[in-house]
């Protein structure tokens, strides 16, 4: 397999191991074994949402890499030069785009109204599993240091 091509699955395999999940279903290692609070309320309206990606220099960097080597094979000497140059900034352009693409996802937006009579609003991404709400729901507002998430 062409080393250029290699790059490129290497850098998109490690853009997308960067990720962090953002659904109810996902917690963090930090999360694992801490007393969490939760209250109870009822969803009053909920609409779908795009939660954007990731904009990291990671992404940048990855594609300037990939781009300056590509564009250094255009040409010898000075031309070699200019290409890598110009292939660094597309590439870099190029991988900040990727980065983003890769890592947005589909969320939910709810509204619920606590047992209380409060109202709050919470953001969360879709669960790998499909999980679905509806206006009526029953559901937790688990909260974990700051860390908030819908749950049934």
């Amino acid at each position: 397999m062409n080393p250029k091509t290699l790059i490129i699955i290497g850098i998109s395999l490690v853009l997308a191991a960067c990720a962090a999940g953002k659904s109810g279903d996902v917690y963090t290692r930090d999360q694992v074994r801490q007393v969490q609070t939760y209250r109870v309320g009822y969803i009053e309206g909920v609409r779908e949402i795009r939660i954007e990606g990731t904009k990291t220099p990671i992404g940048t960097a990855a594609g300037a890499v990939v781009g300056g080597v590509a564009g250094s094979s255009v040409g010898n000497g000075k031309t070699g030069q200019i290409g890598a140059v110009v292939g660094a900034v597309v590439g870099g352009m190029m991988g900040a785009a990727t980065e983003e693409g890769m890592t947005r996802e589909n969320g939910f937006e709810f509204d619920i109204r606590m047992e209380d009579g409060s109202h709050i609003s919470v953001v969360q991404a879709k669960a790998v599993k499909n999980e679905t709400f509806a206006v009526g729901d029953r559901v937790r507002i688990i909260d974990s240091a700051g860390v908030v998430r819908v749950a049934h």
